[in-house]
């Protein structure tokens, strides 16, 4: 998808072509041209197309290139709720007194349910209430969980003091277990139970999500936890950059638990089986590997 005009490189991708609907995708702008070049981007709304929302996009990012020219990036995230192929125009970049087009790309978005025409047309979930507050509970709660802190940490700070004076001896700390080998712990786990085997493939892609999510954290400092699938991926694909096709099946197997656990997707038995093996690839593949201590190594010389 490149067009090269004067010595100005212009290139358009998509991280994915075909989504389901809500999904989000990221578009890709590049631009390589002289150092002395000015080049200005396409700008947008909240909308590339009519049928296709921006939801987030990045500052334009400028690297300098070892032979003198400078690439410029920027991605622009996008998805639908309308089901169709969308065919997205040549986006135009401004050079001086020219104009360079990118080709034009495609993007699918399908339905991911089985529509039945013959119902009612209802809401996705009933009316319901709002919560109450009722704000002198919470503050006498508040007023309880300050004062048990404020309890707790005298405690400590007793007991530390008494460990400093040597009153206490000091508790031995068990070191922190590396996070792949906890993680691989709770796979292994959850391959033996296989709860999926015996319906509960909701609660299976839970649990697997929830290892994976919790290993990210642990290993990225990504609080993974806290984030949807599409927040989780976004943090994660600058570490998977050299890896694209691990960062696509992870992808692949967040959507479908998302899809298990909020609309009720009926899944394979592949598809269970491929979610398990994507997540031990995903921990195999991100464990830093172990180096020898130069010690060790002069005494096999």
């Amino acid at each position: 998808m490149l067009k090269i005009l004067f010595a100005i490189i212009v290139a358009c991708s998509l991280d994915s072509t075909t989504l389901f609907l809500g999904d989000q995708t990221d578009l890709h702008l590049q631009v390589t041209a002289p150092a002395e070049s000015k080049v200005a981007f396409p700008v947008y709304g909240e909308t590339l197309i009519p049928e296709i929302e921006i939801v987030d996009r990045t500052l334009i990012d400028t690297t300098a290139l070892s032979d003198g020219r400078v690439q410029y990036d920027q991605y622009l995230t996008l998805t639908s709720f309308h089901d169709s192929l969308y065919v997205i125009p040549a986006l135009p970049f401004v050079s001086g007194g020219d104009t360079f087009f990118s080709k034009d790309l495609t993007l699918n978005f399908i339905q991911p349910f089985e529509m039945d025409t013959t119902d009612a047309i209802t809401d996705i979930k009933p009316i319901q209430n709002a919560p109450i507050w009722w704000w002198g509970i919470i503050r006498w709660i508040l007023l309880g969980l300050l004062l048990a802190g404020i309890g707790v940490g005298i405690y400590y700070l007793v007991r530390y003091i008494r460990r400093r004076q040597g009153i206490l001896p000091a508790e031995p700390q068990a070191p922190a277990r590396p996070a792949e080998e906890v993680a691989l712990e709770k796979l292994d786990r959850i391959k033996e139970e296989k709860i999926w085997q015996a319906g509960k493939v909701k609660e299976y892609h839970t649990e697997l999500t929830d290892v994976v999510r919790e290993y990210i954290g642990s290993r990225f400092d990504i609080h993974s936890t806290e984030k949807t699938s599409d927040e989780t991926l976004r943090e994660v694909r600058p570490v998977l950059n050299d890896q694209p096709e691990l960062y696509k099946r992870l992808r692949q197997m967040l959507s479908l638990a998302d899809l298990v656990k909020f609309a009720k997707w009926q899944t394979t038995p592949d598809e269970n089986e491929q979610a398990l093996h994507t997540a031990y690839d995903f921990v195999h593949s991100t464990t830093p590997v172990a180096t020898e201590e130069p010690e060790t190594l002069n005494s096999k010389l």
